[in-house]
């Protein structure tokens, strides 16, 4: 009997490459997005499904709020994914996480399904040890840090059966990541920019792998305790590794003269100090400056347990894509393209 999972924010980036995955391994998809917001057309380099076809994804144009209506559509969902966020500002963290947290536990109740989320490493504050842990002491300081560690607790005690699964920062799959928006930004003029030291190593998430992991977690659910948390080791990575994988590419694609390096420059954070005190989204990046300083890792070894091997595409691939999904590459090289948009059927 094939399984159904229900995506709350399935228009964005985690979300759709969670509804890409669960569809690619079988799943009936069900994405909830705003109403009357326009459902996303798969980007090129998406996995096709057997037989060259696109993934299918039944768009559910409610409100999250809506907690009754949102079941009745989603009847049969024994998942469902926690893929929302709110505008990246401390304001709107501390406003609109905690609902958030309750409408996606409120409709989970109603289903009686396991609540899967992202999580991500800032429970744990700047004194992290290098090597992070499940069971790791979480001792945030900044004020998102406060609300991941709030949030997850809202959720175990919420008498609802969830699953986090923490991860570093996010590259592939669109828009709105460090990655696109300052990393590669420039990459076409030659220019690599990177928000911390060269020889800092910090924890990157490939989405897709993420998005297969959740997959591969969401099939074991009836093994987990009431409330579980893993971690996803992604990749490790330092400035040093990133000009290895992204420089091949740049003198590839042209954007290089044969032989000549990526111009490596940092994030101008001074600027950024200057400008945090009127902008509360440059406070808010200025405040997790930190994660670019300490060198961090994720340690899978209760997920390996759980699934096997962690889904992982190698960083050279990774990044190639991550740029063909930007628009950004001229040529993809070793690409299944999915032809056409998803098959959304936008239930009001």
């Amino acid at each position: 009997m094939q399984s159904t999972v229900l995506i709350l924010g399935a228009r964005g980036r985690f979300g759709l490459a969670a509804a890409h995955a669960f569809a690619e391994a079988g799943w009936r998809v069900l994405g909830q997005i705003r109403p009357g917001a326009v459902a996303p057309i798969p980007v090129a380099s998406r996995t096709a499904l057997p037989g060259g076809e696109a993934p299918v994804i039944e768009w559910l144009g409610l409100d999250l709020h809506d907690t009754q209506a949102l079941a009745r559509a989603a009847q049969g969902a024994t998942v469902v994914v926690h893929a929302l966020n709110p505008a990246y500002t401390n304001k709107a963290w501390q406003r609109q996480v905690a609902p958030l947290m309750d409408a996606a536990i409120a409709v989970t109740r109603v289903l009686d399904a396991t609540l899967m989320v992202p999580g991500n490493l800032y429970n744990f504050g700047a004194a992290m040890p290098a090597l992070l842990r499940e069971d790791t002491p979480q001792v945030a300081r900044t004020v998102k840090g406060q609300v991941r560690v709030a949030m997850e607790a809202q959720l175990q005690r919420s008498g609802v059966r969830g699953v986090v699964i923490r991860a570093g920062d996010f590259f592939g799959s669109g828009q709105g990541t460090w990655f696109d928006t300052v990393i590669v930004k420039d990459i076409r003029k030659g220019v690599f920019t990177y928000p911390g030291p060269r020889d800092v190593s910090t924890a990157w998430a490939y989405l897709p792998d993420l998005a297969r992991t959740f997959v591969a977690v969401a099939r074991q659910r009836a093994t987990l305790q009431p409330y579980e948390v893993f971690h996803f080791a992604g990749h490790r990575i330092t400035v040093q590794r990133w000009l290895d994988v992204l420089t091949p590419v740049a003198q590839a694609q042209g954007w290089l003269k044969p032989g000549a390096p990526l111009h490596w420059g940092g994030l101008p954070w001074g600027i950024i100090r200057v400008g945090a005190l009127f902008r509360p989204t440059w406070a808010a990046l200025l405040e997790m400056r930190y994660l670019w300083h300490v060198p961090h890792a994720l340690a899978n070894d209760k997920l390996t347990a759980l699934i096997g091997p962690e889904p992982h595409t190698p960083l050279a691939q990774a990044a190639q894509t991550a740029l063909a999904d930007l628009g950004l590459m001229a040529t993809v090289p070793n690409r299944n393209p999915v032809a056409g948009q998803d098959r959304a059927a936008v239930v009001q």
